[in-house]
């Protein structure tokens, strides 16, 4: 899901209680906040030598250890207005993919995509879920791969 489309679908659903599914029926909890909204540039080269670049926007969940007593969710009207006071300040880019950082004492700090969207009446629950980590230079040619011994050779990658 795109930045833009996470945020028009906030626009359509004003007032809504915004839920984050990281684990199936593993919710963050009343107390997050919305901390933090990332413009990340990937500048990378991977194992084949071959050049990578994108750009992603990346939003930071986490549970204020303070506020454990809260009831209410925040709801899609405050993420709208953090997103557009972000955007006031560093404009964002609509076009990129927005991915979720979040992380609790009972589930690992990660980077997550968002799998789907599922809209209610009064809510909004956003399912997460984690990326396996891929080969990114899957077609490296067989004289490569066996001029190297950094990984297995049946990989692809070396």
């Amino acid at each position: 899901m795109t930045t833009g489309d996470f945020i028009e679908l906030l626009a359509d659903n004003l007032n809504k209680e915004l839920l984050f599914e990281y684990q199936p029926n593993q919710f963050a909890r009343t107390n997050y906040h919305l901390t933090e909204i990332k413009k990340v540039h990937f500048d990378t080269v991977d194992c084949g030598g071959n050049p990578n670049e994108w750009h992603e926007t990346q939003i930071q969940i986490w549970e204020n250890p303070n506020e454990k007593s809260k009831t209410n969710f925040m709801t899609t009207t405050k993420i709208l207005t953090i997103f557009k006071q972000v955007d006031s300040i560093k404009l964002l880019n609509f076009d990129t993919e927005l991915k979720v950082e979040f992380g609790n004492e009972n589930f690992h700090t990660a980077v997550m995509k968002i799998k789907a969207i599922i809209e209610t009446e009064r809510q909004l629950i956003v399912q997460l879920f984690e990326e396996k980590t891929l080969c990114k230079a899957p077609s490296i040619s067989s004289e490569k791969k066996k001029e190297s011994s950094c990984c297995n050779t049946s990989s692809g990658c070396c």
